[in-house]
């Protein structure tokens, strides 16, 4: 447990939890700092083979906290600099992590709580939970990667609407957008995050890690470069332990055993 961060195992799975539930799980500046360190050493950790992010309470997370950036002594330009700074390289951290990152939304997810479950991996959201953008109610601007991660997920029109439109999105609708990747019942929100992160991270992770890097980088790569990655890697995976153990495995006719 950190200041305002907890961790716990689950097996291989390492359990994140935002855990300011007195204020929906909204975050200042150290708690997003908390956040990143945490990420960081999970990224580190060869016993961790996949993480679930979640929230104390009735809430994922309610976004920054904006009295806390109102009533900031450097006014609400330099909080928010300051906490989006911070917030920002949690992302980074999740985004650059070669192993199984889930949200498990178990309440509602607004503003950069939204933006923080959207830069996950997966996402099992509880069938009562919400999602809300909230940025442009709020007359401000998206961070955590929104502008980056929501386009790519229900396409730019899609992502105009929820954006300006601003609307409650429910868990129905979440998974019709493709939001979220499944829909359990509240009590069981964190079981089925915490299933799905054990069933992908044990799993070949270094090619898990590879295709997870290409996938999120191709909007932005040349189709020619975009190729020539893909032929690096699947040599560099061909090569890796785990791609030596699953061809073996097929050649065999024998299920492979990655961890």
């Amino acid at each position: 447990m950190t200041g305002s961060i907890a961790v716990d195992r689950d097996g291989a799975v390492s359990v994140v939890t935002l855990s300011r539930p007195e204020d929906y799980n909204s975050f200042d500046e150290t708690m997003m700092r908390e956040l990143g360190e945490v990420l960081s050493d999970a990224a580190a950790d060869d016993a961790v083979r996949g993480v679930v992010l979640t929230g104390a309470g009735r809430a994922f997370c309610a976004g920054g906290d904006l009295k806390y950036i109102n009533g900031h002594e450097r006014g609400p330009e330099g909080a928010f600099r300051l906490v989006a700074g911070a917030f920002h390289r949690a992302i980074m951290e999740i985004h650059g992590m070669k192993k199984p990152v889930v949200a498990a939304i178990n309440g509602p997810a607004a503003g950069g709580g939204f933006s923080l479950a959207m830069a996950a991996d997966f996402r099992v959201m509880g069938t009562s939970a919400v999602l809300k953008l909230g940025y442009l109610s709020a007359g401000l601007c998206i961070d955590g990667g929104g502008t980056h991660t929501l386009p790519r997920l229900v396409g730019i029109a899609r992502a105009m609407e929820i954006a300006a439109f601003d609307e409650p999105i429910d868990a129905e609708k979440a998974r019709d957008l493709g939001l979220v990747t499944t829909i359990v019942d509240d009590t069981r929100v964190v079981a089925e995050a915490v299933a799905l992160a054990r069933r992908v991270g044990s799993g070949p992770l270094f090619a898990f890690g590879a295709v997870k890097g290409l996938i999120y980088d191709a909007f932005d790569v040349p189709f020619e470069i975009q190729l020539e990655r893909e032929r690096d890697m699947i040599a560099r995976s061909g090569a890796h332990p785990e791609g030596r153990e699953g061809m073996a495995a097929f050649i065999e006719k024998r299920k492979p055993k990655f961890s």
